[in-house]
């Protein structure tokens, strides 16, 4: 059976978003154009390693000076994005497997997202010949101009960072209620009650 690709060549917007409370919150990639809308659901650090890998090759890019196009070296304030994620979410799939490259042919950042499945997990130390690859059931393939793949990272890093607070002692998340820091010896650190 043929894979179905939601492509995106280049999308009128393509964000990275959440649904829920900190701690509990949902992470999707969505991209849309016209009336059609694709969202992948994936865990906060696909996004953040999504973002930064972005980051990287555009500023490889960069100081290359092969390509003809203007990479900018910092979102262009007309192509931010802040708004929610449309609505009604519907999730195509889990992501796994994502890729990232750069089509020098119409200068593009080319993002593909493959669906998370078992047969992807490869035990350590198999050898390359016993790894069988199947054909994925769903990809998503998104094509970016150099400026909205910068927005892009710069609104995918920021959702990142606006979770919990992290516990001053420990680093870890911590929860309204508080959380049992190891560097407390087990006892309930919470978060500082603002000052009136």
């Amino acid at each position: 059976m043929a894979s179905v690709i939601h492509r995106f060549d280049p999308p009128e917007r393509f964000v990275a978003g959440t649904v829920g409370p900190p701690g509990q919150r949902t992470f999707f990639l969505q991209a849309r154009t016209g009336q059609r809308v694709t969202s992948v659901a994936l865990e906060k650090q696909q996004v953040l390693v999504l973002a930064e890998r972005i980051d990287e090759l555009l500023d490889e890019l960069l100081s290359a000076a092969e390509v003809e196009t203007p990479i900018p070296a910092i979102p262009p304030v007309a192509l931010e994005d802040n708004a929610p994620l449309e609505q009604p979410i519907v999730e195509e799939f889990r992501a796994g497997t994502m890729t990232l490259s750069w089509d020098s042919a119409d200068e593009r950042v080319v993002v593909e997202v493959f669906p998370y499945t078992e047969d992807a997990v490869v035990e350590p130390g198999t050898p390359e010949e016993e790894v069988e690859e199947t054909e994925p059931e769903e990809v998503l393939v998104v094509r970016l101009p150099a400026g909205l793949a910068r927005a892009f990272s710069k609104r995918a890093q920021v959702v990142v960072s606006a979770g919990r607070e992290p516990c001053p002692f420990c680093g870890g998340p911590l929860d309204p209620a508080g959380h049992l820091c190891p560097r407390a010896n087990g006892f309930r650190r919470t978060a500082a009650a603002p000052e009136a």
